[in-house]
């Protein structure tokens, strides 16, 4: 079987742009305000770097070309979303940060034409934002779907939507909300969800408090969002009745392969960083840099870069396949959680007491990095979903066997 990791030359030019991009013009704003998105001034800086994007030819590489994007397979987007990812608000910059960028990919391919067209499309233009809530507090969804506590019921034109949700990425300030809310069976039961679309304004629709988390980059915050009589018409409906949890696995698997490039990108600056410190600073009669232990944590930062890129890419070749890669996409997202957490804490440690102050940005970036081992999935319930995949199948190939 032959194996091609070149990209084509218009992609090659893409990874360039942003690379330059992300540099020049975006990291020197995530420097001036420490990272935190909103002391950066929130929805006006975004717009402010997004329209240098969109200059720069670096916007949406991950959107339909109809939309105004690039159009990129999930291959295409690593290295793009990587560069990107370099800048903590490099993602929010391309228009392709969570939320907003799995919201556009699922639209894309759920989404009906007066739905594209009235959610997606300005989404995609980076016009509105967006949130997808879903996880609620216990005893409600969180790692396990099936206790989806929300609930729709039918109404005269539509349905009426109940419920509270929590840990909402980007509730405050987005233009509309994909609602995840069961219309049939009862909390623990599989199935039986659905997804609805509610613009912010809609009566009912509730924004409540910023939950204070590690991570300070994510513009809108993480937050509670309740539900009280929520009106919305039948039209509203994204997919098809008691299908949610189906369509979510549309945007789940690419969301959290599209976290790891991201988060690559800055344990890769983090290394960087350090690399560049330990290559000069003297100590102990030498270069920090020409001693053994230094150099033990230089080279098992390589080591976790590359698997980390060599699980993505096989990850990425099976979504671009039409498959639902869970299990691959399941292996590469707790591996890099964990590796990439590593890579930033190894590069903190090669430059000791500098590297845990604000003189270097990598505190901060150990900061966003550490809750990528929750967001999506933690690692033991991957564990959990990835050995149960292996005894099923041995299982069954010692039923076909018998």
């Amino acid at each position: 079987m032959a194996i091609d990791l070149t990209y084509a030359p218009e992609v090659t030019a893409l990874i360039e742009k942003t690379r330059a991009f992300t540099r020049d013009v975006v990291l020197p704003i995530e420097d001036k305000h420490g990272g935190d998105i909103a002391v950066a001034g929130g929805d006006a800086t975004r717009i402010e770097m997004q329209t240098a994007a969109k200059a720069a030819g670096v916007f949406a590489p991950h959107a339909p070309i109809e939309y105004g994007g690039h159009g990129l397979n999930m291959s295409d987007r690593a290295p793009v979303f990587e560069e990107a990812g370099y800048s903590l608000f490099g993602p929010t910059a391309l228009n392709i940060a969570a939320p907003d960028e799995g919201n556009v990919h699922m639209l894309a391919h759920v989404a009906n034409a007066a739905q594209k067209e009235q959610f997606l499309a300005p989404l995609a233009r980076g016009d509105k934002r967006s949130a997808f809530a879903m996880t609620e507090p216990a005893p409600g969804a969180g790692s396990d779907p099936s206790a989806l506590n929300t609930r729709a019921e039918k109404a005269p034109g539509g349905w009426k939507i109940n419920g509270k949700k929590w840990f909402i990425t980007g509730a405050d300030g987005a233009g509309f909300f994909i609602i995840m809310a069961r219309t049939s069976g009862e909390p623990g039961q599989r199935g039986g969800a659905t997804m609805f679309l509610a613009p912010a304004e809609s009566p009912g629709l509730i924004v409540g408090r910023h939950i204070g988390t590690l991570d300070k980059s994510m513009i809108g915050g993480h937050c509670e969002v309740t539900f009280e009589d929520l009106f919305v018409p039948g039209e509203a409906v994204l997919g098809e009745v008691d299908q949610g949890f189906a369509y979510a696995q549309v945007r789940l698997g690419p969301a959290r392969m599209t976290h790891v490039m991201r988060w690559l990108g800055a344990a890769r600056r983090g290394h960087d960083i350090a690399v560049a410190r330990v290559a000069e600073r003297e100590g102990f009669g030498s270069k920090l840099g020409d001693l053994g232990m230094i150099q033990k944590m230089i080279a098992d930062n390589e080591i976790d870069i590359a698997a980390t890129r060599a699980l993505l890419v096989q990850a990425c070749w099976e979504l671009d396949q039409g498959g639902h890669a869970s299990n691959s996409t399941s292996i590469a997202k707790t591996y890099a959680a964990e590796a990439i957490f590593r890579i930033v804490d190894r590069s903190i440690q090669m430059c000791g007491g500098i590297g845990v102050s604000d003189d270097l940005p990598l505190a901060r970036l150990s900061r966003e990095v550490r809750p990528f081992r929750v967001y999506d999935g933690p690692s033991e319930v991957h564990r959990w979903a990835i050995a149960k995949r292996v005894v099923g199948a041995a299982r069954r190939a010692a039923r076909d066997g018998a």
